[in-house]
């Protein structure tokens, strides 16, 4: 990686205030490093093991070949996936990460060009247990990775941050933790969330002291394990004593594979306000390109030639103008409606509101994409069969919530076509038909079919919804430029070759690769892999398909589909992904966002 400084950011202050007290931006020291033995860490437990804490566990075990990492949960069957062969959560690169760290790699001879080298065997120093309180008690640093939803019911619903999950977790960890560990919060929380844990404590450990830090994630499902090995920073909140130092500087010595420059030390609550700050900015950022196409669909204008136009100017950038259907995910929604509630509990009515436009404009996109079929449709869709490609809220993940195909499902099945077929590459057919049927019923609408094979998904079709920008969807003729992460993710081969190998490191400071990371966001390993342990003969997932009925580096067959859809061809670009004027010549009818309002066709 490059370097461009050999000593962290710090935003301490040199004089000692509380962890409560707010700092102001002048007069920051970086803490003095402390010695070797003050900053060992032998062990880390991760309590969660959703989306957040699997991914961050196993990086942090695969670069720290000599640190026990462990990953709790009160959830078995969740637990039991972490340990077996097919795992919880769809992420390039997770696998290759997860399997080194958790299995181990045995010894073998590595040849590179005339250097050969024998490579001793990596052990295991990752595991999942349902044992909470044994690998909380073992633990020099606990991390905090659980889930934070939007409250839904008393004082704050739909807004507040629903902190029971981590208040639980804070209990058990206050009960079991060895005394000094450091406790880390790596969930999204609201402002002032340590002092909470903190107070938490005070009370089941009166006499024993902790320091609660702050190490938001900054994660993007799809891209999760080279944001995790690349990261453009790593955030750390302490409160600014000594101890909180020693607990900072503790914390980041399991960073040792990231430049110290991008190590940033700050006080706990800007921690906790600029994680959820982020994502507020990243969605406002999609709202308002998505704003400027819809008066591109009332002019001449283009909205990827807008896009372009104003990406170019280096005080913008490209990333995140990607017009579409909108934002998902677990994230952006619900940490703008906390950032809301904050802003009017403190009486900051137009801060609420401003940010509050931001998800209107949202709801707004989605509603004029939903009428835009309709009206294309003649107003009826009754009779007529609606596939929908794409039901995860974004590529490269099996993660469907808050997808915006949720909601476009919602209404399409209000207008009672004959069949709506939905296939995802990221999912099952089964685990689509599950998570559709928390939100639309048998009883409300019985022809919604899920598909394994996207083939026949689109068989007999009037009109096909592109609803996720899966690179397997994208025309062959289309030519993208990849630096737009909010349609393609990067994946581990653009990483640079420097990142470390701890898989052919013998100490906890990797050394620099033999090889370079390769090919769709898995790690190339030198050797085989040790094999995951077997499955119970009754595994319902080895007696699944496999969901991706085309090759994650390869696109659809978009003639054959053609071949088979009912004519006229309708083809509703949520993404901008095809090209258009090449899919008029297979006979669509092509509509997409921000593109003047005209359809593509021969």
């Amino acid at each position: 990686m490059n370097s461009r400084n050999t000593s962290p950011v710090s935003l301490t202050r040199d004089s000692e205030a509380s962890s409560e007290t707010i700092p102001s931006t002048s007069g920051y020291t970086t803490p003095e490093p402390l010695e070797d033995d003050e900053t060992r860490v032998q062990n880390i437990c991760f309590v969660g093991a959703g989306y957040v804490g699997g991914p961050t566990a196993a990086v942090v075990a695969y670069q720290n070949p000599n640190i026990q990492v462990s990953v709790v949960d009160k959830n078995s069957e969740r637990i039991e996936s972490w340990k077996s062969r097919h795992l919880p959560i769809h992420e390039p690169g997770l696998e290759d990460v997860v399997r080194i760290a958790r299995d181990g790699i045995a010894s073998r001879t590595h040849s590179s060009g005339s250097d050969e080298r024998s490579m001793s065997q990596r052990s295991p120093n990752l595991i999942f247990s349902t044992d909470v309180e044994k690998c909380i008690s073992e633990a020099d640093i606990v991390f905090i990775a659980v889930n934070t939803p939007t409250k839904e019911y008393g004082t704050g619903a739909g807004s507040a941050t629903n902190l029971a999950a981590l208040e639980s977790a804070a209990v058990t960890i206050a009960q079991f933790a060895r005394a000094g560990a450091v406790i880390v919060e790596k969930s999204t929380v609201p402002c002032g969330t340590a002092r909470t844990i903190q107070d938490i404590f005070a009370v089941h450990r009166p006499n024993d002291k902790f320091e609660v830090l702050s190490n938001p994630e900054f994660l993007a499902e799809g891209s999760a394990i080279r944001d995790l090995l690349c990261p453009d920073r790593i955030l750390i909140g302490s409160s600014r004593s000594p101890s909180g130092f020693a607990a900072a500087a503790k914390l980041q010595s399991i960073y040792s594979w990231i430049d110290k420059s991008k190590i940033l030390t700050v006080n706990t609550w800007s921690a906790e306000l600029a994680k959820v700050v982020a994502n507020a900015m990243l969605a406002q950022r999609i709202s308002s390109i998505n704003t400027i196409s819809a008066i591109c669909d009332k002019t001449g204008a283009e909205i990827d030639q807008v896009a372009a136009a104003i990406g170019s100017d280096s005080r913008l950038g490209s990333k995140f103008l990607k017009a579409g259907i909108g934002f998902g995910g677990s994230c952006f929604k619900k940490d703008i409606l906390a950032l809301t509630y904050l802003a009017n509990s403190l009486h900051l009515p137009e801060v609420a509101d401003y940010w509050m436009a931001v998800l209107a404009v949202n709801d707004f996109q989605k509603t004029r994409f939903l009428d835009k079929i309709v009206s294309k449709l003649n107003g009826a869709l009754y009779g007529k069969k609606i596939t929908v490609l794409g039901y995860t809220f974004k590529q490269n993940t099996n993660d469907t919530r808050e997808s915006p195909a949720i909601e476009v499902i919602q209404k399409l099945a209000e207008e009672r076509p004959s069949e709506i077929a939905v296939f995802d590459p990221g999912c099952t057919a089964l685990e689509i038909r599950h998570s559709i049927d928390a939100f639309v019923s048998p009883a409300q609408f019985q022809n919604l079919h899920t598909y394994d094979n996207v083939y026949d998904a689109c068989s007999g079709s009037s009109a096909i919804l592109i609803l996720t920008p899966w690179e397997q969807f994208k025309s062959s003729k289309l030519k993208l430029d990849s630096q737009d992460i909010n349609l393609t993710s990067p994946t581990v081969s653009s990483i640079d070759a420097s990142i470390p190998d701890p898989a052919l490191a013998r100490s906890p400071v990797p050394t620099k690769p033999a090889y370079s990371p390769t090919i769709y966001g898995e790690l190339k390993t030198v050797s085989p892999l040790v094999e995951p342990p077997e499955c119970p003969p009754d595994c319902q997932r080895c007696q699944t398909p496999a969901a991706a009925a085309v090759r994650p580096d390869s696109t659809l067959d978009w003639e054959k589909i053609a071949a088979g859809m009912r004519d006229p061809k309708w083809l509703f670009d949520g993404r901008n992904i095809v090209d258009s004027k090449w899919m008029a010549t297979l006979g669509f009818r092509v509509e997409n966002v921000g593109n003047n309002g005209h359809s593509f066709v021969r």
